[in-house]
């Protein structure tokens, strides 16, 4: 193999080698290894919202994307929205499904295990009454998610499942939503 080849081997479009050199790097400097994302959002009329996503802190450095993604919310009409926008929980579903896969994918690479294609479907169930303060016993939030995975990957039937628990051994939106994390909340006058 060239020596271009080994520095551009790639698996399931990850750059494994310089994962490792990233790896490796992180393991010599932990300061490396702290990230801070940031999102600004702004209320727009009745269920609308938007927020921006441009600068973030990371491997030692502040940090902006080649441009800022706009993310817009709304609800469907049953809910007294416009149906502009995905709802906040189906945010939350994509960020589950996007960071389980992302892991899955990102770990597989570093293994050594070539993916043909990988799906997911994530469902939530939410009873209102909560959000709407109708019943104390209801809780606010999900009372249950469920992901199901389709996976094409060149390894026996038996490694598909462990696959799948790579994900959810390594995702951080996954962690945050089973571990719970401290959100502060501060409100300051416009």
């Amino acid at each position: 193999m060239a020596p271009t080849e080994a520095l551009n081997r790639e698996i399931n479009g990850v750059a494994v080698d310089e994962l490792a050199r990233t790896v490796s790097e992180i393991k010599a400097n932990s300061s490396m290894a702290r990230f801070k994302f940031r999102i600004r959002n702004q209320w727009i009329d009745a269920a609308q919202n938007l927020s921006t996503v441009d600068m973030f802190f990371g491997a030692g450095h502040q940090r902006s994307r080649s441009k800022p993604f706009a993310l817009r919310a709304d609800q469907p009409p049953v809910l007294l929205g416009k149906d502009s926008a995905a709802n906040p929980v189906e945010y939350l579903l994509h960020a589950l499904a996007a960071s389980l896969t992302t892991s899955m994918v990102y770990h597989a690479a570093s293994r050594g295990i070539h993916l043909q294609e990988v799906e997911s479907a994530v469902e939530a169930n939410i009873d209102v009454r909560g959000f709407l303060n109708l019943d104390p016993n209801v809780r606010k939030g999900c009372q249950a998610i469920r992901v199901r995975f389709r996976i094409k990957a060149d390894v026996p039937d038996a490694q598909l499942q462990e696959l799948c628990q790579l994900g959810s051994r390594h995702s951080p939106v996954f962690d945050s939503l089973t571990n719970g994390v401290p959100i502060l909340i501060a409100t300051e006058r416009m």
